[in-house]
């Protein structure tokens, strides 16, 4: 099964949302606008960990323009209940207590108050109003310094998960997990070879353009409605439910187009407060985070620590690996601990495992999903390892990888036996490209990397609705960041066997499509895709059973063929083909209007792989790395849009290429965020990059009619170990902490140069 098969997929027509954003028509999160809004604000703890003893409101309140004033006093208390975020999962007590601090203000920028004025510079001055008390706690910033014994205790209720007996005094140390696989003791004694080491990442941001952005309007008789920029407006309407006490069929949620998200845009921070203002002032109420307040106050993804060893014999056969990964969740429980060791060795069929994760909170901002959250950062512990590996075996980076590869049939560490799965196929396109058969020019060094992602599927509903003159709308319920819709309405037209032009795709908010999950793990071409492709089925039946009304036969003798309804045979009648428009022209005749709907729980996401080659230059006078050429190959199932299936492998390898050259969280002494900002916050721009190189591979995903497997998260696993390892190359000195930045890289050189010396 291949693109080239079909009418429609496979091929590159214009995004249906195209016109409105290059025109600028298209409506984002901060264009939304109500007649008579307000302008709300938040008031921010400049504290890393402090007691919030008192807090008085009452000059803010007396402030003329000011209409509403709200704490954590005006927020229900929440059970410890665990429900799932996207990719991840979070504590309905903590969330709570992340859009409003209550006992204790928990990092830099921690909600404490917000206010709700007439004019922006009013509610700014109200803000200055506030009375707050603090008493400033000593803070832990790293997730080392945090499970070190003696650290500051931010949860006083929490204890290790996943130890037995469970401890008794409160640790920063939420939970811990295991994964197994064979007797990784056992492996390592009959290795002839092992290589471990320790490697370190920095928090770093999804960096999307657009900041967070609300408008809440409460009516009088509690009906409630949101615009929000999102990735999932039914789990914004199912936390405001839970968070406000508000039934969910009180709320409405319409998603305004989003300017960027990677996952960061799955969690609820103004909705929630914008909401209660405008209760409390009976007027809308619009809210837009600062660029500074971005990255003070939503989440970033997690920083960590991983340790790797990997044992082999001496023609590269793999025979025990084990990871330990620390990763830091912010100041709530809940990083990416589970995926990150998942994805650690999924690439590889090795018969002994052993990983070890730990979920540890410190005083910083809660994290959120980034793109394969987790899995970038066991892969630059476990790719570099491989790397340093077929050094030590004078072994070429790929042939060791496709010596021990995962394929078919393979058990993973973590459960699962994969399906059919195309890692062996991408590591061979790798090897064939065109990128990797050229020599490396005179001063670079190349460096290569594989990654994973399991991918997900989940709940998603879809509606079919045949217009009366023939035109398709297909509605579905997430919002699209990354090409979605083209993809929707491509599968639609290649379902019906109409043009694509004659295909309209519409996100409808959670008052007009059924329930659907969020937009995120790579899961919407495949899980709502197969729910369009069901209701398109369902409404191809009903197109059926309107011909058979015309032809007077029975609905099982019709066929439909190129958006057409036809005899099934000569035996049926000699009776002219139907098109769609005939039959929507005819429906109020033959039984009203003709729609088509379809709900799910996707199964049967396929597995995502993915192998990046990098060439560069380290700058051995500045640590300057300079990238010359960079070419990402993945698996992509079936590429039912190649432009926008290229485009995520790019924008996935320019994210990675800034995590491993620059980007972090810089804290100072006090706990306070000295980066908050794109001047300081430093991400590629274009003269940073060259062109990024794409092989599509197509290993068809059989559980999907067209062979979808997501492609958005694998193109971030594989970039900094990638460049790490050519960096390595490059210059002889082995970097095991990110960000690869050039002070970082200067100095590890000097510091490299009078040993090299001696030698």
């Amino acid at each position: 099964m291949s693109a080239r098969e079909y009418k429609w997929i496979g091929t590159r027509p214009n995004r249906p949302d195209g016109a409105d954003k290059v025109t600028g028509r298209a409506r984002f999160g901060a264009d939304f606008a109500l007649p008579g809004q307000l302008v709300g604000k938040v008031l921010r703890s400049p504290h890393a960990h402090a007691i919030i003893k008192s807090i008085d409101v009452s000059a803010a309140l007396a402030l003329p323009g000011v209409k509403a004033v709200v704490t954590s006093a005006d927020f229900p208390d929440q059970p410890n209940v665990t429900v799932p975020a996207g990719e991840m999962q979070v504590n309905l007590r903590d969330v709570t207590r992340n859009v409003m601090a209550r006992e204790k203000a928990l990092y830099d920028g921690h909600a404490v108050a917000a206010v709700a004025a007439t004019t922006e510079e009013i509610a700014n001055a109200a803000l200055g109003l506030i009375k707050v008390e603090y008493e400033v706690l000593p803070h832990v910033i790293d997730v080392e310094a945090a499970m070190a014994p003696g650290a500051p205790i931010l949860h006083d209720h929490l204890r290790t998960e996943g130890i037995e007996p469970k401890p008794e005094n409160p640790t920063n140390v939420a939970k811990r997990i295991d994964f197994a696989k064979g007797d990784a003791a056992a492996g390592f004694a009959a290795a002839d070879i092992v290589v471990q080491h320790r490697y370190t990442t920095q928090p770093v941001h999804q960096a999307y353009i657009e900041p967070h952005a609300t408008l809440a309007s409460a009516a009088a008789d509690g009906q409630v409605q949101v615009w929000s920029t999102t990735q999932g407006h039914f789990q914004v309407r199912g936390f405001c439910s839970r968070l406000l006490n508000i039934e969910t069929s009180q709320i409405r949620v319409v998603p305004t187009e989003i300017g960027g998200g990677f996952g960061g845009k799955t969690v609820v921070y103004l909705e929630p407060v914008a909401i209660r203002l405008s209760q409390k002032s009976g007027k809308p109420v619009k809210m837009v985070m600062t660029r500074e307040e971005v990255f003070r106050a939503s989440g970033p993804t997690s920083g960590g620590l991983v340790e790797v060893k990997i044992g082999a014999k001496k023609d590269g056969t793999i025979v025990a690996a084990e990871a330990m990964v620390a990763l830091q969740a912010g100041a709530f429980p809940g990083s990416p601990v589970g995926p990150a060791c998942m994805c650690s060795f999924a690439c590889y069929d090795i018969a002994n495992i052993k990983v070890v994760g730990y979920d540890v909170v410190s005083n910083r901002p809660k994290v959120a999903a980034y793109r394969a959250p987790g899995a970038p950062i066991s892969c630059w512990g476990v790719e570099s390892t491989m790397d340093m590996l077929a050094q030590e075996l004078g072994m070429d980076p790929i042939e060791l990888r496709l010596k021990n590869a995962a394929k078919e049939g393979t058990k993973t560490h973590y459960g699962p036996t994969f399906n059919r799965i195309g890692f062996v196929e991408t590591l061979e396109a790798a090897k064939n490209s065109a990128h990797y058969k050229a020599p490396v020019k005179r001063g670079f060094a190349r460096g290569v990397a594989a990654g994973f992602w399991f991918n997900v599927g989940a709940d998603s509903s879809a509606a079919i609705h045949v217009g009366e003159d023939g035109s398709v709308t297909v509605i579905s319920g997430n919002p699209d960041i990354g090409g979605s819709r083209a993809s929707l309405a491509l599968m639609a037209a290649e379902e019906l066997g109409i043009d694509y032009e004659k295909v309209r795709p519409i996100i409808a908010d959670t008052a007009s499509i059924g329930f659907n999950f969020v937009t995120g793990g790579s899961r919407v071409t495949f899980a709502t895709g197969l729910a369009v492709v069901n209701a398109t089925k369902d409404a191809i039946r009903e197109l059926k059973v309107r011909a058979a009304k015309i032809w007077e036969v029975e609905p099982e003798a019709v066929i439909w063929e190129d958006g057409m309804a036809k005899p099934a045979s000569t035996n049926v009648g000699e009776f002219e083909p139907l098109s769609l428009s005939q039959l929507a022209a005819m429906a109020s005749k033959t039984g009203g209007p003709i729609n088509g709907h379809a709900q799910l729980n996707a199964q049967g996401a396929g597995p995502g792989f993915g192998v990046h080659v990098v060439d560069l230059a380290v700058d051995p006078e500045t640590g300057v790395v300079t990238i010359d050429r960079y070419t990402a190959v993945q698996d992509v199932g079936t590429a039912i849009h190649p432009s926008y299936v290229e485009g995520q492998l790019q924008g996935g390898a320019v994210q990675g290429i800034g995590w491993a050259l620059n980007e972090e969280y810089i804290y100072n002494a006090k706990g306070r965020l000295d980066n908050a900002g794109f001047l300081d916050y430093r991400i590629p721009v274009c003269s940073d990059l060259p062109m990024i190189e794409t092989v599509l591979v197509e290993v068809p995903n059989p559980a999907h009619p067209y062979g979808v497997r997501g492609v958005g998260e694998v193109p971030i696993v594989p970039p900094m170990a990638a460049i790490g390892n050519a960096v390595a190359r490059a210059t002889g000195v082995r970097f095991t902490a990110l960000p690869m930045s050039p002070p970082r890289v200067s100095a590890a050189l000097d510091a490299a140069r009078p040993a090299m010396a001696a030698e």
